[in-house]
């Protein structure tokens, strides 16, 4: 049980979650016709994963994981990572400043940093190799098999330790028959895809795939001033797959990726407005009122930024990304009892991107990133199953991170400041790790679980330099070496078939790192101290329950102990200068909180999804600066003050969501139609002014296929109600507050036709 019980006073935000786990729980109570019609038409699908390493059913996996099918993502539009926290509980995935960087929170835990050079709290995974740095994981999502989301620590199984849960993406692979499709689409502000694969036999043992997608168009936004259209999407995809048996024993599976991304970036909406700083002789500039509409948005280049940077005068935010990447996976089995994998696999992304953070003509703050990201890793591990009462799994991986950046910043109409910021750095990382889980049962229906991670890390931030481009620093040097322990404990109970009652305990960490803000000379090197490494024991008790074969409902409660929390603060240099950010260890906080998952399909064709989670947190050891109160003092002198106590912000505590899937043959057509919604809560800031309000979203689809034919047409409609709603709010910039500003109402048309 948890060290400290969770208070018995109930939030308002948890008496929401309260109403829903009670909407959850009446639908239990339908009628026994419904509940009972448990035959063969109305089975729920059990969807086979490997969220622990081998094949099982994700009713089976002791874990708080939800799994979506590739016909899931398909049949919901998802086709960008973003768009998974409207199907999972306690997941929220958001952009930074207009940026594709993702920030991701699984159950609060996450850190908000719109630098490029730190790791994730939430290892993503593509195909079982890690994607460590969040900047890596924008791009597009098609031809998958499946997503896996797991929340809590993870570390005793995978490459890379986390906090907060992983995100596991696992392609289609190459099939033993010929297949091909292809499907095209338009929509609003002339939005276009087009995606397709082809896949088959090459040779009696080798077998290919070749899978590609793009986007283009799609333009929703507006500059305030001239009207010019922003928002456009351009953007290509290819996968390649080889998969040889080299005979009985050895399976060999190669594949290979490229993407590139020249879509224009998100643009700010000033929803408080600008007001002028204006500094005699340096900055002369009028109030730009309130946005009105959240597709307004502004930007403008000074010519002497443009030159910097390599841009044009009349270049609109942007992007220029380049992804790609190879990995060999080879399965040798050694008898029936035990496999050994290793995987190998390099990635290198090529990063060119100018964003607007002021959302304006004025140069307050126009931000340029030239980011060379490059990743090797190796994987090795041995797993034995189905030899007497012990399965277990150990392995070692490896990894070796460069990353070359210069992060560029127009500053020259903020305070007077006159000039351009460039920051450049190279900052390397090795990681070295043996791990191992394994599973006894202690007898038919107990199991227990046990696993631990050593990890030795090896962090260097080199030739740091910053500044003004005139005047910048000599370059400096930091060090970052870490050994860290994750663990798992964990016993399962099955007291009947379809039914799994588990409690656990697990320890997680997240790799320390360096802050690479643009900064100048007087306070740099205190800048680039090392922040350490976060820690976190989670404890969780959960079910997963098939209660007629119609019928599935899943849950659990967790509470967080947190130490070292990492955390996107501010440090006061002094009062010329007021405070800079810095990323700060927070010493002690905590985090609870519950979740259910429902599975319905009362009728034939018919099937009903929800979930609903909630989550709450506190400081509980925690001095630092007050950065509000420091700039209300006009930068007299810092305010420090003791948060301990205090609730943890900048995550929404209620989700909710569903969807209703209905398929059937009507005439000589089979259709199908899909719903789906979801409850983003009030995003707290510590500054009211910044938190972002609740919104509901829903997306619609309709599709029909003619019987016995293979080509299908789909109608959809994603934000049907065209809610107006902002991912994000929040600057630095004391006189310019930005909005983030989700998607509008898009309505579209697909086609989609299968050769074989």
């Amino acid at each position: 049980m948890p060290p400290h019980p969770i208070p018995a006073t109930v939030h308002p935000a948890g008496s929401r979650l309260l109403a829903l786990t009670g909407a959850v729980l009446l639908s239990l109570q339908a009628p026994d016709a419904l509940a009972q019609d448990s035959s063969e038409e109305t089975t729920l699908p059990k969807l086979t994963v490997t969220a622990q390493k081998r094949k099982e059913q994700a009713q089976d996996v002791a874990v708080a994981l939800t799994p979506l099918s590739g016909k899931d993502l398909e049949e919901r539009g998802i086709d960008n990572i973003k768009q998974l926290q409207y199907t999972t509980p306690n997941l929220e995935i958001d952009p930074v400043y207009g940026s594709d960087q993702t920030q991701f929170r699984i159950r609060g835990v996450g850190l908000r940093d719109y630098a490029t050079n730190n790791s994730s709290t939430v290892g993503v995974y593509v195909d079982e190799v890690a994607y460590p740095f969040p900047v890596q994981t924008q791009g597009l999502l098609f031809d998958l098999e499946r997503v896996e989301v797991l929340r809590g620590p993870q570390g005793t199984l995978y490459g890379r330790n986390s906090t907060g849960g992983a995100v596991n993406f696992i392609t289609r692979k190459p099939t033993a028959e010929p297949e091909a499709e292809i499907k095209a689409g338009y929509g609003s502000n002339d939005y276009k895809t087009l995606e397709g694969f082809v896949s088959g036999p090459l040779t009696d043992d080798l077998r290919g795939r070749l899978s590609f997608a793009g986007k283009d168009g799609g333009a929703w936004q507006k500059n305030r001033d001239t009207g010019q259209k922003l928002g456009d999407q351009d953007i290509q995809a290819f996968r390649g797959q080889l998969q040889w048996d080299a005979n009985d024993a050895l399976r060999l599976s190669l594949s290979a990726h490229h993407g590139r991304d020249q879509s224009d970036s998100r643009g700010a909406r000033l929803y408080q407005g600008l007001v002028p700083r204006n500094i005699a002789g340096q900055t002369s500039y009028a109030t730009i009122p309130p946005d009105s509409r959240h597709d307004l948005t502004g930007w403008g280049l000074k010519p002497a930024f443009a030159q910097a940077t390599g841009l044009k005068a009349g270049d609109k935010p942007g992007r220029d990304n380049t992804n790609q990447g190879l990995s060999l996976t080879a399965e040798y089995s050694l008898d029936e009892h035990l496999t050994l994998t290793s995987i190998s696999a390099y990635n290198q992304l090529r990063r060119q991107e100018y964003i607007d953070w002021d959302g304006s003509r004025i140069a307050q703050s126009d931000e340029f990133f030239d980011t060379d990201i490059k990743v090797f890793s190796q994987e090795l591990r041995l797993a034995s199953e189905g030899d007497g009462p012990l399965d277990w799994v150990v392995g070692g991986y490896y990894a070796r991170e460069k990353l070359d950046e210069q992060f560029y910043s127009d500053f020259t109409e903020y305070r007077g400041l006159g000039n351009i910021y460039l920051t450049e750095y190279n900052q390397k990382a090795e990681t070295y790790s043996l791990f191992g889980q394994g599973r006894y049962a202690l007898a038919d229906d107990w199991t227990l679980v046990f696993g631990l991670r050593q990890e030795h890390e090896e962090r260097s931030l080199n030739d740091y330099v910053t500044g003004y481009l005139n005047a910048r620093t000599s370059p400096l040097d930091e060090q970052l070496n870490t050994n860290e322990t994750s663990a798992r404990l964990a016993l399962e109970w099955r007291p009947a078939a379809g039914h799994l009652i588990y409690a656990s305990i697990s320890r997680g960490v997240k790799s320390g790192g360096f802050t690479t803000y643009n900064t100048n000379a007087l306070q740099a090197a205190s800048l680039i101290e090392p922040f350490k490494p976060e820690k976190l024991l989670a404890y969780e008790i959960g079910f997963k329950s098939d209660l007629t074969q119609a019928l599935r409902l899943n849950g659990a409660v967790f509470y967080y102990d947190y130490r070292d929390q990492q955390y996107q603060s501010q440090m006061w240099i002094s009062q010329a200068v007021g405070n800079v950010g810095k990323l700060v260890n927070i010493p002690r906080s905590e985090i609870w909180g519950a979740e259910l998952e429902l599975q319905w399909q009362p009728l034939s064709g018919l099937t009903i999804s929800q979930y609903a989670g909630y989550k709450e947190g506190r400081y509980k050891d925690y001095e630092g600066l007050d950065a509000a109160a420091t700039v209300a003092n006009g930068y007299a002198f810092p305010v420090y003050n003791d948060f301990s106590g205090d609730k943890l912000t900048n995550f929404p505590e209620t989700s909710y969501g569903g969807a209703l899937r209905y398929s059937r043959p009507i005439g000589p057509l089979l259709w199908t139609a899909n719903f789906d919604y979801a409850y983003h809560d009030t995003l707290v800031n510590s500054d009211p002014l910044r938190s972002t309000n609740h919104y509901w979203l829903a997306n619609a689809r309709l599709a029909a296929a003619p019987l016995g034919e293979n080509w299908e047409v789909a109608l959809y409609a994603h934000n049907l109600f065209d809610r107006k709603y902002d991912l994000y709010k929040g600057s630095f910039l004391s006189n310019a507050q930005i909005a983030t500003s989700g998607d509008p109402r898009t309505i579209g048309l697909e086609a989609t036709y299968r050769f074989f």
